[in-house]
C-alpha cells in the first residue's frame, strides 16, 4: 500500500506512540503544522484503509496504528512482489541491490522457515 507524505509523516507518528495520538496531538507534531482538520481527513482516510483504528475519548478521537511499521513493511513487500511480471527477476534484483546484512537476515529467516504459509 503506498502512502501519500502527509500520510506517511502521520503514521510514522502514530508508530512512534503506540498509544495512540489526539488528532490535535498530530498536527502540532507534525514539521508542516497543517490545520487539524486535514489531519482529521488524512486519518479517517487512514482508518477506512485500516491502517488507522480510532477509540471515542470524550469529545475527541485516539487514534492508533492498527499494526507495526515493521508488518508495514513486510505488507509492502509483498505487495510489490505481486505486482512483478517476473517474479524471479525482480527477487534476483532485489537480492542484488541490498546491503550484505539484509541479505544475511533474509538467508536466515529462509533457513528458519518450516516450509508452511506465513
Amino acid at each position: 500500500m503506498r502512502l501519500g507524505n502527509l500520510e506517511r509523516s502521520i503514521m510514522e507518528l502514530l508508530w512512534s506512540h503506540p498509544d495512540g495520538m489526539l488528532a490535535q496531538e498530530v498536527a502540532q507534531a507534525l514539521p508542516s503544522s497543517p490545520a487539524v482538520t486535514t489531519v482529521l481527513t488524512v486519518l479517517v482516510r487512514l482508518s477506512r484503509k485500516g491502517m488507522v483504528s480510532r477509540q471515542r475519548l470524550g469529545r475527541a478521537h485516539l487514534y492508533q496504528a492498527t499494526a507495526t511499521k515493521d508488518a508495514f513493511v513486510a505488507e509492502t513487500m509483498r505487495a510489490a512482489l505481486d505486482e512483478a511480471t517476473d517474479l524471479a527477476a525482480a527477487v534476483n534484483r532485489f537480492v542484488g541491490v541490498v546491503s550484505p546484512e539484509v541479505a544475511e537476515v533474509l538467508r536466515d529467516a529462509l533457513n528458519g522457515r518450516d516450509g508452511s504459509a506465513p
